[in-house]
């Protein structure tokens, strides 16, 4: 019997999850893929928006300033980069102005500190390379960029240590009433006690909250196609870019990332599948026309790779978190600002939590702080020589384009929370995400995992189910 069980291992799981580790209580986390962050959390701008987009007085208004206040400090404790880089909402017209005028009224009425409305003179101080049709901007110096797979990991991971449990796989298929809790059954027959469910299943926490007797909201997935660009061209911009936003969004943006990328994107369009992640033609060429807009000589032929990402829109038009049916509290919705507002959500869920009842006695335990998954690059020579004199295998490095050594791998498969596959390797280490793609570490990672595992090369993965990287032996072969 568990106190918590909480649907889904994304940052707002992973943060209720880690959130709720603080105090003297027994919480698991069900994930339905084969490891976490590996829903919306994966594929987003990783921005931690300042605050002024929401509507005044809404939950995103709200849970978005309290979240980017707490944000540094939290990714300090979990070893998390982040960057206070600042954003520019950039206009093109009088209209516009008009609009960021609006903006910046409704940031302030927020609670957002220092926004101002810049001419092109200051806008070009900040920024030499934006577009030279920019006559203005919204500048608002709190908004900053983090990894949001990076965190995922860090806030799950911590809040294992701290006595969590994660189950993987769990795809849950029902949801039962018992008398002062729940029964939450998975599709292959694994259960669940808890006296209290969270449902932060994400995309389909409409479908969770049904299983309990709650329609009262559907999600959409809106898909949003992505650029990323080499390392060489992590100068073109210093801050996050924004064109004035319209009601699908915020538009194509332009931004650096903690890692020293830069992120071009998203697009943004309904769908109704809510696993299709495919990237398309069209959506490259509504992300190459939209930065032209913006920022000038962005070199596209640097680019290393595209990806997708689905947001959870939810019907509503704002942040679903309620408490339908007793002991039960839907997180839902949790589109943009999402990502800024976890640190905030988590901390009025387990307020909830407890106004229904949930004793939260101070784990006298807890240990808030985790190390860096991934630094050694950053070290001095001396520092370096020091840690490989301890252990050899931090000398070999197996991902040459983003320097990241055997032993850094090794460690982040002997941490919680364990990957299992090459892509759980990846977004730990950022093995395989360098300029060739993982083209020439691969099969050395494939043969850590393995070996660290116990199993075959066959039974490697790239991201968990049929995503085999090695199908069979030649006839003959032992290796």
């Amino acid at each position: 019997m568990f106190d918590v069980a909480i649907i889904g291992a994304g940052v707002i799981g992973g943060a209720i999850a880690r959130e709720l580790s603080k105090y003297s209580l027994n919480i698991c986390i069900l994930e339905k893929e084969n490891d976490v962050a590996t829903g919306t959390s994966k594929a987003n701008s990783a921005i931690v928006h300042a605050g002024f987009d929401a509507e005044v007085g809404s939950l995103k208004a709200q849970l978005n300033v309290k979240g980017s206040l707490l944000m540094e400090e939290l990714c300090a404790e979990l070893g998390v980069k982040y960057k206070n880089n600042g954003s520019l909402v950039v206009g093109f017209s009088q209209e516009d102005i008009g609009h960021l005028n609006e903006l910046h009224a409704r940031g302030v009425a927020n609670g957002v500190k220092g926004l101002e409305v810049i001419d092109r003179q200051r806008l070009v101080e900040l920024e030499p390379n934006v577009s030279d049709d920019a006559i203005a901007a919204l500048y608002a110096p709190t908004g900053a960029i983090v990894c949001p797979y990076e965190l995922t990991v860090a806030l799950i991971g911590n809040a294992m240590d701290n006595g969590a449990e994660l189950f993987r796989l769990f795809d849950v298929e029902n949801i039962i009433s018992k008398g002062n809790g729940y029964e939450v059954v998975a599709k292959d027959g694994r259960k669940v006690q808890a006296k209290f469910v969270v449902n932060c299943a994400g995309l389909f926490a409409d479908k969770i909250a049904k299983m309990v007797g709650d329609s009262s909201f559907n999600i959409i997935p809106r898909r949003g196609e992505y650029v990323l660009l080499d390392k060489e061209c992590g100068a073109i911009v210093k801050h996050t870019i924004f064109k004035t936003p319209n009601k699908m969004g915020k538009g194509i943006l332009v931004s650096p990332t903690v890692d020293g990328n830069t992120i071009l994107g998203p697009t943004s369009e309904n769908i109704e599948d809510k696993c299709d992640c495919s990237t398309t033609s069209q959506g490259l060429a509504k992300v190459i026309g939209g930065v032209k807009l913006s920022v000038k000589n962005i070199p596209m032929n640097k680019s290393i790779t595209s990806f997708c990402g689905l947001r959870a829109v939810g019907s509503t038009g704002d942040f679903i978190i309620n408490n339908p049916v007793k002991n039960f509290v839907n997180v839902a919705g949790i589109e943009s600002p999402g990502l800024s507002s976890a640190p905030a959500i988590a901390i009025k869920v387990a307020y909830m939590l407890n106004e229904m009842g949930l004793s939260l006695d101070v784990n006298r335990d807890f240990n808030g702080v985790r190390p860096k998954m991934h630094g050694f690059k950053e070290l001095s020579i001396d520092q370096k020589n020091a840690i490989i004199k301890k252990d050899k295998s931090y000398g070999k490095i197996i991902c040459r384009c983003e320097g990241v050594s055997e032993g850094e791998i090794l460690n982040a498969i002997r941490t919680n929370p364990k990957p299992v596959d090459l892509d759980g390797v990846k977004r730990r280490t950022r093995a395989q995400m360098g300029r060739c793609q993982g083209g020439f570490c691969t099969p050395y990672i494939m043969k850590l995992l393995a070996k660290e595992q116990g199993v075959d090369l066959t039974q490697i993965t790239k991201k968990g189910g049929k995503s085999q990287m090695v199908v069979s032996k030649l006839k003959g072969g032992d290796k």
